[in-house]
């Protein structure tokens, strides 16, 4: 007889690379399609937000800007992998729509904790609202996802009193991960050094909830029930407490395949967020 009140198998559920083999190709090409867009985008790359050694962001401009906000493009990679090398081809899409998008990187677990992490970020939305006095749009892909909710629901005057309380209107969460207490028990966990207490705590599923603001959760819809979960839990708990949600699976998705579309002006996803900035 199955225990259908047994826990989940919290190592495979969150282990993408063993559920998706194929993924060593799939990281390659974005390596490929991000250097190719970087020859031929206008842009600024390593442009300095902080003082760490990842601590910075590289600008993706359009021809012509449109709309009220710049998107702010965190990576993902379980807060411990990857850089914004890999992904300058996000900003494709939104650029041809007219939305300049900025790359952030920043340090990675075990080197800071997650929390550093999250400061890190905030302090890059900050730096980009200081440069060009545009709202944020955030969003992000897997950890990037948890760092964009987080930026949501930051309260801005905990990080600098001269900004603005709505500095992030608008996020994005891209198979993100929302309650890390379940990470706690696998191996990715190694890296991070999480705590239950410290997982509750840099979980924006357990911070106030930002109402009046605008969250998106996306998922792959052949990602693993965890990851569907995560994203269904942020929108049902968070549209409770006045916050506009909206939750997409995409059909056939995997955790890597997701993203694809933020490349092209024409996908959906890259329609979406360019309406959340304005465009």
């Amino acid at each position: 007889m199955n225990d259908q009140t047994s826990t989940p198998d919290y190592e495979a559920e969150y282990n993408n690379r063993a559920r998706v083999p194929e993924h060593p190709g799939i990281i390659a090409g974005w390596q490929r399609d991000a250097a190719a867009y970087r020859a031929e985008a206008v842009c600024e790359l390593g442009v300095r937000y902080g003082e760490g050694a990842r601590q910075s962001y590289d600008l993706f401009k359009p021809q012509e800007a449109k709309g009220e906000a710049i998107v702010l493009f965190i990576h993902g990679g379980y807060w411990q992998a990857l850089d914004p090398s890999f992904f300058s081809h996000m900003a494709r899409g939104l650029n041809r729509l007219g939305v300049p998008v900025a790359v952030a990187g920043y340090d990675l677990c075990p080197q800071v904790e997650v929390g550093h992490i999250v400061w890190e970020v905030q302090h890059a939305a900050a730096a980009l609202w200081r440069r060009f006095e545009r709202p944020v749009v955030a969003i992000g892909h897997s950890a990037g996802g948890h760092l964009s909710a987080c930026l949501l629901a930051t309260n801005w005057a905990n990080v600098d009193a001269g900004l603005p309380e709505r500095l992030v209107p608008a996020a994005c969460g891209i198979s993100g991960l929302y309650n890390l207490k379940p990470l706690t028990e696998t191996s990715i966990n190694t890296a991070l050094g999480l705590t239950l207490e410290g997982a509750e705590r840099e979980s924006p599923l357990f911070w106030p909830a930002p109402s009046g603001l605008t969250m998106d959760a996306v998922v792959g819809g052949a990602e693993s029930a965890e990851y569907l979960r995560q994203s269904r839990r942020i929108v049902d708990v968070w549209a409770l407490e006045g916050v506009r949600t909206r939750y997409e699976a995409i059909p056939e998705a995997n955790h890597f395949t997701v993203i694809k579309g933020l490349a092209d002006p024409d996908d959906t996803l890259t329609r979406r967020v360019a309406a959340l900035a304005g465009a």
